[in-house]
Formats: structure tokens, sequence, C-alpha cells
């Protein structure tokens, strides 16, 4: 009978992927990232270890939202003290924090505690089409 394959840490080969955002769907795009960051793309997928690969994803700026979520969707911050909380719209965030809303997106549909955040750390948003990582030789991603 043969066992279960499972990926260990030191096998680990990890590649550069290059995701264009622009006219893209925001919640599409994550599950993608978010698919990938967590290496499940991968037959080595194995769920208790962090085997995916570096995400870019450019030209968020340029990501849809559908329907009313411009104007109704609405994003929250605390900064802990009385009174602290801030709201902002989802088209405030598009114009002014498009990196950051695009990161939030993906961050909410990775796993929580140290693995999530392990894996979040490989990902890099740009508000537009340059980004600082062609020594890396990222390759675009397709599917």
């Amino acid at each position: 009978m043969k066992d279960t394959y499972m990926q260990k840490k030191e096998d680990l080969v990890r590649n550069w992927y290059v995701i264009d955002a622009e006219g893209q769907n925001l919640g599409r795009v994550a599950t993608k990232v978010a698919h990938i960051l967590r290496g499940k793309h991968k037959p080595t997928f194995t769920p208790h270890v962090d085997c995916g690969d570096y995400v870019i994803v450019i030209n968020a700026s340029k990501v849809n939202l559908t329907g009313n979520k411009l104007t109704d969707k609405i994003y929250y911050n605390h900064s802990g003290y009385t009174g602290g909380l801030r709201e902002r719209t989802a088209r405030e965030m598009k114009e002014k924090y498009p990196v950051e809303m695009v990161e939030r997106a993906v961050k909410g549909m990775l796993p929580k505690g140290r693995l999530g955040r392990q894996m979040y750390k490989k990902l890099f948003v740009y508000a537009d089409a340059n980004h600082p990582h062609a020594a890396q030789q990222p390759v675009e991603y397709t599917k």
C-alpha cells in the first residue's frame, strides 16, 4: 500500500508569478492569488506546509467591482481608541488605496494563524504595471 505524499519544507521549489488585475473582478483575482499562495495549484499540496509560490499583482488600481459595491461596500478600521472607528467606501479605497484593497481581499481568503501570515508575506501588490521584481524572472500566470 502506498503512503500519502507529504511535502517537506526542505524540498520546496518556489516560483514567481505575475497576475495582471486590469479589467478583472476583485474577488476573482483574489481567489486566484490565494490559490497560488497556498500552493493548491501544485500536485504536492500539503495543508500544514507553506508550499505556495510568490505572487506579484500589478494594475491593482484598475480592478473592477460589480454592482453597487463602489458606494455600498464599506471598509472598517479601528485604532483601538474610543471613537477610533474609520469607515471608507470602496470607491475611496480604489482611488486612494488600491493596493490595500487587493491585499485585504486576498488576506481574508488565506488561513488564519501562523501559516496564513507566512503565506501572506509572499504577496506583492502594485497599483500600476511597474514592479521591482524583474531579477526574480516572474512568469505571467494564465488560468
